[in-house]
């Protein structure tokens, strides 16, 4: 009887327990913190991208923690290497999910690895927040779990060609990319753009992902005399394409995706790099006459003081403060359905000076694209855009 009695006890305290908190019944959450994973490259040809967004994700969650965390919590992150390789993605989300627990995913790299764990999150529903890409498959809201910071590759290959074309009057344009689903958007995007203006590319060139066996696309790029090579792939490949065309007075501008890692492709091409273009989905991490900027900068001493500014960090370091933000609207009882639902029900979030827009049919925060181009010294300056 008394066994029996024992139970009925324990059944009722843990039942009144869920009826208090419900919230602690969710995954990565408990009533002192809360727990993100990021699967992304933080080794190899790509890492500077990975390690990028993690140093930018973890200033804004430390930002956040010294002020006390979140109703209480604090934000943790738990980072695994993908070595920007889908298999390797696909073990490395499973286990965030499975064995961490994490509450959500945030700060991937990459489209080919995005495209294969994906899937995993939006099955689990799993937020999949401020994914390094801009490949149009997850800008699908059907989905209900991604949330997206940066402009889409068609937005940028757009701004290539009308910047190509547009303003500079250039038409014989090739294009460089990378041979998997990331370089296959880009290459579509810049078909598209170019047919909208009745222009064909006068070459394509491909690589294989980590690798820089550039060569023999570089051989057939160079017999098409091109103006413009146009550039859809991550920096180490890039950076020897480019150099090994300057050796060879190749005369043509170089312009590169946002993806390719602005800082890395920088210090990659040391004196190649004056004048490289790359786009950009963030605002200059210089002009600190942004408020955004400005604390990103701060954030981003406080977290690691030998960290230089760079448009990588910020990218992740605005994923970082729109997970933050998304966790204050969803409240104590932070459940992932109630996190998700906070993006699509608020609309409007002011980071100060940027603000991100989303909606039930709209799951990308900013459609702004920047060109940017590499100074004598390494450094960045906007190019600014043509009067209309």
């Amino acid at each position: 009887m008394t066994t029996l009695r024992n139970a009925l006890v324990s059944t009722l305290a843990a039942s009144l327990m869920m009826s208090i908190s419900p919230a602690l019944a969710e995954n990565g959450i408990t009533d002192s913190k809360v727990v993100f994973g990021q699967a992304a490259a933080l080794e190899g040809p790509a890492a500077a991208l990975g390690t990028g967004m993690k140093l930018g994700i973890e200033a804004a969650f430390a930002e956040a923690n010294a002020a006390g965390g979140v109703n209480g919590r604090m934000i943790e992150l738990i980072s695994m290497d993908d070595g920007y390789e889908p298999d390797r993605s696909i073990a490395a989300v499973n286990k965030l999910i499975n064995d961490d627990k994490v509450f959500g995913l945030i700060g991937p790299v990459g489209t080919p690895t995005s495209k294969a764990t994906q899937p995993i999150a939006t099955a689990a529903k799993v937020p999949f927040v401020g994914p390094f890409t801009g490949a149009g498959f997850l800008r699908d809201p059907a989905h209900g779990n991604i949330v997206n910071v940066r402009a889409t590759y068609a937005a940028e290959t757009e701004a290539w060609i009308d910047h190509l074309n547009g303003a500079l009057g250039l038409d014989k344009i090739a294009i460089l990319y990378q041979d998997d689903g990331f370089g296959r958007v880009g290459l579509a995007g810049v078909q598209a753009a170019m047919e909208k203006r009745g222009l064909e590319l006068v070459a394509e060139g491909t690589y294989q992902r980590n690798t820089t066996a550039v060569k023999s696309a570089l051989l057939e790029i160079r017999k098409a005399k091109p103006q413009a090579v146009v550039m859809v792939g991550a920096y180490k490949p890039i950076a020897e394409f480019i150099k090994l065309a300057k050796k060879v007075k190749m005369d043509a501008e170089f312009v590169n995706i946002s993806f390719v890692g602005s800082k890395a492709l920088s210090a990659e091409l040391g004196d190649a790099g004056e004048g490289v273009i790359i786009s950009q989905v963030v605002p200059f991490p210089w002009d600190t006459t942004v408020p955004l900027v400005k604390e990103y900068q701060a954030a981003l001493k406080a977290k690691d003081p030998s960290a230089e500014p760079g448009f990588v960090t910020l990218e992740g370091y605005v994923v970082g403060r729109l997970a933050v933000m998304g966790l204050e609207k969803a409240g104590k009882d932070v459940t992932r359905e109630n996190f998700l639902n906070a993006f699509w029900s608020t609309g409007d979030f002011d980071l100060g000076g940027v603000t991100l827009s989303f909606g039930q049919d709209d799951n990308q925060g900013m459609n702004d694209v920047f060109l940017t181009t590499i100074q004598k010294d390494g450094g960045f300056s906007p190019i600014d855009k043509p009067a209309s």
